[in-house]
């Protein structure tokens, strides 16, 4: 299902070309030229996320930031400026935006934040019909009040987000900035500048001073979404920021203090990592202070009529669209390793298969259910599979110039599999983009 974004500027050439590298990603966009016209396009039209400038007339971008939360408080905001203080993050962090970027800044740097922006959307409280996800819900309200680290563990696309973001909201910093980094799609030298900042001059291209994450989220609470993704060296220095609360900004002699809510999460085997050594120990046990395991969809299976519920009224766009008896039960039978993710794919794309209608069993087949089979069959090894999904990375990388984010959006995979794909591609003399 297309997403739309509103893009609010009141610069014609900024607000054009915003619009076009975001159409050619595949998102659906309006714009407007200051805060009035956008207020009045966001009451009539649905959209799934706004951009918006800093520096307008009648209604400048924090004010209206202030007035789109008051109005839609989970739509979520990027907010964007070439005067690129410190005092407009803070404020933008503040006042609810979803995250701040400044001007100049490339495509790459657009893409990555605006699909974490759309991937932070909840579409509504956590579902807890079963007694483990009850669990879940216990354990984030004893912590969320108290400032320790928190650990979050779980498969990808049980809702590890969302569950920091429920302790951040029912927790006294609620009122403060909730910002969220995500540590496997940033490269190393990339992921260090955005969780610490940096000085003007500090490096060649540094025209601004820039803030980090752990800067605009003081006060409030840092997500560290994938934290094991974090090179070592690195893992030094976020070891520091917890022991001593205080953050080395690139380019600057002097530590800045800052008081956050540190949570992290993880996909991977933690102590498998510590054995190897892969991630350090030590902090291993700085952040597992408070662990909370969510369990996958498939140990939870009671969840899945009440997740189906609440995935139509985002997908159904108003229609009275609704699930067969036999549809519903193989969708509590399906073993669902992609979890909550994988369940809103397949309830988005069967919408759209079903005229959004009546959802039966064959509007819910898997689309790569089979491929095994087909080229098994088609008198190639089963071998073959991996040259199969060899070559549609390497389609998806080209026919998006190399640009690895929109390819791995592309493929359904995450930024960090991508990578270790195309390193593993690579290894064996492959010329990959």
């Amino acid at each position: 299902m297309m997403r739309n974004i509103l893009i609010i500027d009141d610069d014609y050439h900024m607000r054009t070309a915003l619009a076009e590298a975001l159409i050619e990603a595949g998102y659906g966009v309006g714009s407007a030229e200051d805060g009035k016209v956008a207020l009045e396009s966001i009451r009539k039209s649905p959209y799934d996320l706004v951009i918006t400038d800093v520096k307008m007339p009648y209604i400048n971008g924090i004010d209206l930031l202030g007035r789109i939360k008051k109005e839609q408080c989970s739509l979520p905001v990027i907010v964007m400026t070439a005067y690129g203080t410190v005092e407009h993050a803070v404020n933008a962090m503040k006042e609810g935006a979803f995250d701040y970027i400044q001007k100049p800044f490339d495509t790459e740097a657009l893409y990555g934040v605006v699909q974490r922006a759309l991937g932070s959307e909840s579409g509504g409280n956590i579902v807890c019909s079963s007694k483990s996800m009850q669990e879940v819900l216990m354990r984030a309200q004893q912590v969320a009040k108290s400032d320790v680290t928190v650990f979050v563990m779980g498969e990808s696309g049980v809702g590890k987000e969302l569950v920091s973001r429920y302790i951040h909201e029912n927790g006294d910093r609620r009122e403060m900035p909730f910002v969220a980094v995500n540590c496997a799609a940033l490269p190393e030298n990339l992921l260090e500048s955005e969780l610490f900042g940096y000085e003007k001059g500090a490096f060649t291209g540094a025209a601004t001073r820039k803030p980090g994450k752990f800067e605009l989220a003081d006060g409030g609470t840092i997500l560290l979404d994938e934290v094991t993704e974090m090179d070592l060296r690195l893992q030094a220095k976020l070891l520091r920021v917890l022991q001593e609360k205080e953050v080395e900004v690139i380019g600057s002699r002097y530590p800045r203090k800052v008081n956050v809510k540190v949570i992290a999460t993880t996909n991977r085997n933690i102590n498998r990592l510590v054995d190897e050594g892969k991630f350090r120990e030590d902090l291993y046990y700085r952040l597992n202070v408070f662990p909370i395991v969510v369990p996958p969809l498939r140990e939870r299976r009671e969840d899945i009529p009440q997740l189906v519920e609440c995935l139509l009224k985002k997908y159904a766009r108003g229609m009275d669209t609704r699930v067969e008896k036999e549809a519903m039960n193989r969708l509590i039978q399906r073993s669902w390793r992609g979890n909550v993710r994988e369940l809103e794919n397949a309830i988005a794309r069967a919408c759209i298969l079903s005229d959004y209608a009546v959802i039966k069993v064959v509007h819910l087949e898997d689309p790569n259910e089979g491929r095994e089979s087909v080229v098994a069959l088609s008198g190639d090894a089963v071998g073959s599979v991996k040259e199969m999904e060899m070559k549609l990375i390497l389609d998806a990388l080209k026919s998006m110039n190399g640009n690895r984010t929109r390819a791995a959006s592309q493929l359904g995979i995450t930024a960090r599999t991508l990578r270790n794909k195309i390193k593993e591609y690579r290894e064996l003399g492959l010329a990959v983009p």
